[in-house]
């Protein structure tokens, strides 16, 4: 991509002043979308333009949506509050003026990914301004009809990858485990072969390669998978070569893993799947089979390590520790696995255009316009899946309509959705696996809750609900319960106190895996610890002197992988020194005042994150901390009253990320040579009496991002009077930006 890349870096640099509009022609699957991608976050962006925006064609529902979306996200850009009344206009016309009045004094930047309606241009042209200040519009399509619709168009005609180019790709992805990727010469001429037939796509090289780094290496094994690619080239149409291709890749996967891979066809085409959720949905359908050894959840996270192997699913985002956090499946195969869903009555979605639906899908997907859905009987009886993905938060949805026909239903996901009752017939749904409520405006759950013999998860998380019915206590099957408000327990703000109350006889609920967020009560700890198969606990509001009991009970989750531990209030002392901890144990939060840092801390060798919050330590933090081997983010919010933190060389070598908030008498930070060789990201905020960066800022090569809020003038004066000489302290850093308040209002200052 690095040659397509800078020619397109160069057309949005150049001279010219009107508005140019630069369109990515290909095929699907050709990586139109990669290549825009690698523009957009490129620093010239960041740094050449005013604002910028990106919007996904196949997410958008009408044009009303669309301007809607890019004023949102120029407005992001701006750091400028959204109107509050933006999600009530209606009227396109109104829409794009407003956007128009935003772009007219600015460069800006804006991505149409996947372009497809040759009248599209015509439509949108008059929402953005001819300023003439080098503004540029990045359109990717697959149609060069539409690429050469607007007046000024240059477009890039993005080619099939060469012969060379595809073998080395098809080598990498084949034999990924070879520090060299070389193919073995008695398998060159089936390799190339292959090549061949995906026709430079790199997507459908990718593919194919997943599907044969997982075959034998031999000469029959590959002439029998050739064998099998039985397309008709000359007769068929792009495209649907490229489907063709896909479902060798498709076929080819047992049938465990068929299921999993359509289910991710509830979501829509581009939609950002997240992780955990999607291993908790395939649980809950049934998809996942007991393995001795494993819970279901780590065989989930199995076949879905496999997908990605195979390329089925590309992976959007990973987290500080490198793990998978939200996924994807890319656009061609999506369709792919729409078309078989839709097939095999597996799945369908519906966004108001039809009437009613009265077919026999097991799972349904419901966009924007679920107010007015009507089932037939048909299908209510059939569905086992039923979701609402509602972006306008103003508008309703009834649940009056889960009856007792949905007498299969396993999975019910309303996230987002503006619902504020759920009536008693929820309990009827006996099959019911999954409920997610999180962030709707529900306020009580009904009482008979203990019907509901099958729950797994339940997620009630920044709703209103204040206390769960004590009959959730009495639900076995249950693995996953989060029911925290208002803000989420790491977040960098310190208000990590929004728990609720646990419902009584919690601790007889033996399958149960995660709890998140419960308030410390004291028949609670002492039987909390029934709880063996727990993986992530978090409880708040702990007294000093219920802390000894809460070692005792922590001790026998030897299963425990996260743990979250909040005091009662900032003053109240967290009395944890004799707890033992689980010897697998990857996350820690620990707020509350700490005498010293627990010796246990040290021996931690599998911690990844690390949350002291409160701690007001007074000794050395850092040198009790840097035996760390694995730890990839560590944060001090309020929890060290010295005036030095000193990273010697060799400490910290995973480190990617360090926050340090509100530590009022720190005034001084030294960084040697070869300390934090792995960071990223460096995050200050409020440290009063820090006036100067740290010393050896320079050392941290691999430093990309600099966040501030609320530091000192004189640290401003400082950093600006560096940046402005171009000092090495900061060269090597791409971005830098202040965050400051004004009459309450959040103003980021982008200083690089």
């Amino acid at each position: 991509m690095e040659e397509h890349t800078q020619k397109l870096l160069e057309l949005l640099a150049e001279d010219e002043p009107r508005r140019t509009i630069i369109s990515i022609v290909g095929m699907g699957g050709l990586g139109k979308t990669t290549l825009a991608t690698k523009v957009y976050n490129d620093q010239i962006i960041k740094r050449g333009f005013d604002c910028w925006a990106w919007i996904s064609m196949s997410e958008m529902y009408g044009y009303g949506e669309l301007f809607t979306s890019m004023i949102k996200e120029v407005l992001q850009t701006k750091q400028m509050m959204v109107p509050s009344d933006l999600g009530s206009i209606t009227c396109c016309l109104r829409l794009a003026n407003m956007l128009n009045d935003y772009l007219r004094e600015q460069r800006y930047v804006i991505v149409l990914d996947d372009v497809w309606d040759i009248d599209f241009w015509s439509k949108i042209s008059g929402a953005f301004p001819s300023n003439k200040k080098g503004s540029r519009i990045i359109l990717t399509t697959r149609n060069e009809n539409v690429a050469t619709l607007g007046i000024g168009s240059r477009v890039y005609c993005l080619p099939p990858l060469q012969e060379n180019d595809a073998f080395t790709l098809f080598c990498k992805r084949v034999f990924w485990n070879d520090p060299d990727h070389s193919c073995p010469e008695e398998l060159q001429p089936l390799a190339r072969a292959i090549i061949k037939k995906c026709e430079g796509l790199p997507l459908a090289i990718v593919a194919i390669g997943g599907l044969m780094c997982s075959r034998n290496k031999a000469v029959m094994e590959w002439k029998k998978v050739y064998e099998s690619l039985n397309w008709q080239l000359s007769n068929n149409p792009m495209l649907e070569r490229v489907k063709d291709i896909l479902s060798l890749s498709y076929n080819d996967l047992p049938s465990h893993l068929k299921h999993c891979f359509l289910y991710c066809c509830v979501f829509r085409e581009g939609y950002p799947i997240k992780r955990k959720k999607l291993i908790r949905l395939w649980v809950a359908e049934g998809f996942i089979a007991e393995r001795k050894g494993m819970t279901m959840e780590e065989v989930a996270e199995d076949h879905l390590t496999e997908l990605i192997f195979r390329s089925m699913i590309q992976v959007t985002e990973t987290n500080d520790a490198g793990r998978v956090k939200t996924c994807r499946v890319h656009d061609v195969m999506h369709e792919l696995a729409t078309t078989t869903s839709e097939k095999e009555n597996f799945s369908t979605k519906y966004d108001g255009r039809e009437s009613s639906l009265d077919t026999k899908f097991h799972r349904l997907s419901v966009y924007n316009r679920g107010k007015n859905i009507r089932l037939s009987t048909t299908m209510a009886r059939h569905l086992r899946s039923f979701f609402v993905f509602e972006t306008d938060m103003r508008s309703s949805f009834s649940l009056n309509a889960l009856s007792s026909k949905f007498k299969l239903l396993r999975v019910l996901d309303l996230e987002g959705v503006f619902i504020e009752t759920v009536p008693n017939a929820l309990v009827d749904l006996f099959n019911l696996r999954y409920l997610n409520l999180r962030e709707t405006k529900v306020r009580k759950l009904p009482k008979s809750m203990e019907r509901l013999i099958n729950l797994q998860t339940l997620d009630v998380r920044n709703t209103n609900v204040e206390r769960l019915p004590n009959g959730i206590s009495k639900l076995q099957k249950l693995r996953h319960l989060y029911m925290y408000r208002n803000s989420d327990v790491n977040s960098q703000t310190s208000h990590f106190l929004s728990s609720m109350q646990a419902p009584k006889g919690i601790w007889n609920l033996r399958s149960l895996q995660t709890l998140a967020c419960i308030e410390a009560e004291a028949e609670l700890i002492e039987r909390v610890g029934n709880l063996t198969e727990l993986r992530r606990l978090e409880i708040t509001k702990l007294k000093g002197a219920e802390g000894p009991g809460l070692c005792s009970s922590i001790q026998m989750m030897t299963n425990l992988v996260w743990l979250g531990v909040m005091a009662i209030s900032l003053e109240e002392n967290l009395q944890l020194e004799a707890l033992s901890p689980p010897c697998f144990l990857q996350k820690l939060t620990l707020v509350g005042k700490l005498n010293r840092l627990p010796h246990w801390v040290g021996s931690l060798a599998h911690l990844t994150h690390l949350y002291l919050g409160m701690s007001q330590l007074e000794g050395d933090v850092v040198s009790s901390l840097h035996v760390l081997p694995t730890l990839v983010f560590l944060e001090l919010n309020k929890a060290f009253n010295g005036k030095l933190l000193h990273f010697k060389a060799e400490w910290f070598p995973r480190l990617k990320k360090l926050n340090l908030l509100q530590l009022g008498s720190l005034d001084y930070v030294k960084i040697e040579e070869n300390a934090l060789p792995s960071i990223r990201e460096l995050y200050l905020i409020h440290c009063d009496e820090l006036k100067v960066l740290p010393q050896g800022i320079e050392h941290l090569t691999g430093l990309r991002k600099l966040h501030l809020e609320e530091m000192p003038e004189e640290f401003l004066r400082r950093l600006k009077s560096d940046l402005r000489e171009d000092q090495p302290t900061v060269r090597h850093i791409s971005t830098i930006n202040h965050v400051f308040l004004i009459e309450r209002t959040r103003v980021t200052e982008k200083l690089c």
